[in-house]
């Protein structure tokens, strides 16, 4: 298999050669790499559903819980919308050589700052296979190497798609070494990745806080992580009440095992008597566990379903059929909660008060903020970036989904005319 390689270092070595050719690579065989990516993808479709069988096989054997089963699987439909976001992403504009800025200067130099590939990018990512290809697409169009780490849960579907991946890629002109795969490991591999500092130029990881915290103890190389969403959709007191639970049905029950799902409601006190037993029938309807606090189990009137509140669970990301939900006095202790318990990721305002959507923009520190929206928006895909490896919730150098242009750094180019300096 083209991913194949004896070890760790050797395997990102090799990557960082393939990064200095890919990064001088025309964007005409970067997109026909892409496209051959996205044909084999689905000329070899009963390859990847047989090896994705097995490691649902093995997962439900392991009872990792339905949200992770659901992150596992392919289907004809899923592996079809995988190739088509590769497409998507062959279509868009490459970052490469963007001219970010540029002006001259006083004594006639002329500076120009432009995007230029980070160089070799590590993925570390749990159980989504569809993460093997939409991060080695983006890498691949950004100009830069990509190392795959993906969980054993997902061993199978991994290989077979990162192999057809870097074999198509590589038979349509892109290095040997621009796509690979490690894995079978454990924390040791995890280790010696974060640790490659003269071949690896970034590390994303894309999963829980425990990856998270396994890679703060170890990580040399830099490394911008895509991590947990503890998302909230507030409803203010002018909210419109059937626009509100229609987007807060959305937002938790939709897809509830992915980091952009709610998984805290809060309530103004104003328009709560007339929402709460409404929101919470209907989240119960839907199948949801409701943890409320004290005002909200008062106004639900003892409807089923409902679990008193702890402290811990406005932390929690749920990444299931559960929900918090919390009455507040107003909006700035919305704000307030939110800045406390939130994780960066995602966070929603209900509202029909123009003032109140823009105190909630700019008090809510988090990478994207909705006005009337579900937070289920956050995603690369939905963004028109064809995809995205994972939603930072740092502040440097990317923050919410990364795609093309978060996986560039720039340079700056400067020409004279035997210019020196007095």
């Amino acid at each position: 298999m083209a991913t194949a390689v004896s070890s760790v270092a050797a395997t990102c070595r090799v990557a960082k050669q393939a990064a200095s050719r890919l990064a001088r690579t025309d964007t005409a065989v970067k997109d026909a790499a892409l496209n051959a990516i996205a044909t084999a993808l689905e000329e070899r479709l009963p390859e990847i559903l047989a090896a994705n069988e097995r490691d649902m096989q093995l997962a439900a054997e392991a009872d990792i819980g339905a949200a992770l089963l659901d992150r596992l699987r392919l289907d004809e439909s899923r592996v079809a919308a995988i190739a088509a976001a590769v497409r998507q992403i062959a279509a868009l504009a490459d970052p490469v050589g963007e001219v970010i800025d540029g002006h001259r200067l006083p004594n006639g130099l002329d500076v120009v700052k432009v995007r230029v590939p980070l160089g070799v990018v590590a993925v570390v990512y749990e159980a989504r296979p569809n993460v093997t290809i939409d991060a080695t697409a983006l890498c691949l169009k950004s100009g830069n190497a990509i190392v795959l780490r993906g969980s054993s849960t997902a061993t199978h579907s991994n290989h077979a798609l990162a192999g057809i991946a870097a074999d198509a890629a590589i038979a349509a002109g892109l290095p040997d070494g621009c796509v690979s795969l490690v894995s079978g490991g454990g924390r040791a591999e995890l280790a010696e990745l974060a640790t490659q500092r003269d071949s690896v130029d970034l590390i994303i990881p894309r999963g829980g806080e425990s990856l998270k915290e396994a890679l703060q103890a170890v990580a040399t190389v830099p490394v911008i992580y895509a991590a947990s969403g503890n998302c909230h959709v507030y409803v203010d007191r002018t909210a419109d009440l059937d626009q509100a639970e229609a987007v807060v049905i959305n937002a938790k029950t939709q897809r509830p095992g992915v980091c952009n799902a709610a998984e805290t409601l809060l309530v103004h006190e104003h328009i709560a008597p007339a929402f709460v037993p409404r929101i919470v029938r209907s989240l119960a309807a839907a199948g949801v566990e409701i943890r409320a606090d004290r005002r909200t189990s008062e106004l639900a009137g003892g409807q089923a379903g409902i679990v008193r509140a702890e402290e811990a669970d406005w932390a929690t990301e749920y990444l299931a059929p559960i929900i918090a939900v919390r009455v507040l006095d107003s909006l700035e202790d919305a704000i307030e909660h939110i800045g406390r318990y939130g994780s960066g990721h995602s966070e929603a305002i209900l509202t029909a008060d123009t003032a109140a959507a823009r105190a909630f923009q700019l008090g809510v520190d988090a990478a994207c903020v909705y006005v009337n929206a579900s937070t289920r928006f956050t995603d690369g895909g939905e963004f028109g970036m064809g995809a995205e490896i994972g939603n930072s919730t740092q502040k440097l150098h990317a923050r919410g989904p990364i795609g093309l242009r978060e996986l560039c750094t720039f340079k700056y180019l400067v020409e004279g005319d035997g210019h020196v300096r007095i």
